[in-house]
């Protein structure tokens, strides 16, 4: 058979086949289905925010701010100024989350602080994690 003739044929079965599931209705162009998209792991694999936001808090401020949260982490000893003591009362009321925020994404220098403060700015687009950390540094102070 020449390829013309197979064409056909295929063409004349498809429209058939068509004919026959329809069951008289009309057929219309049905829309492409979308890709099926399958996840590694379900939701558990990502940590929650609150756990990364430990995490992120651990590894990154607690070297200078300290586990507790009052600068007096291992690398403080190094450092002039000193980091902030996140369970003084006073300076947690006399700062907004909002400025909080700015200091952990853009750096000490960027809000007239520490350059020694290094900007993270990764967190911008983990907006959970960065109100993790917030939250992290709010109950340092309202531990007892």
């Amino acid at each position: 058979m020449t390829s013309i003739k197979i064409f056909t044929a295929t063409l004349a079965y498809s429209m058939l086949l068509t004919a026959a599931c329809s069951n008289g209705e009309s057929a219309a162009p049905r829309p492409a289905a979308a890709p099926v998209v399958t996840a590694t792991k379900p939701a558990e694999a990502t940590p929650p925010a609150t756990e990364t936001a430990a995490d992120v808090f651990k590894n990154r401020c607690a070297p200078c701010h300290g586990a507790n949260g009052l600068g007096d982490g291992p690398a403080a000893a190094a450092l002039n100024p000193k980091p902030r003591n996140y369970a003084d009362a006073a300076w947690q009321q006399s700062v907004t989350d909002e400025q909080l925020k700015k200091t952990i994404l853009y750096g000490g220098a960027a809000v007239g602080k520490s350059a020694a403060m290094p900007s993270q700015p990764d967190l911008e687009s983990r907006t959970a994690v960065l109100d993790g950390l917030i939250k992290l540094i709010r109950d340092f102070g309202t531990a007892k």
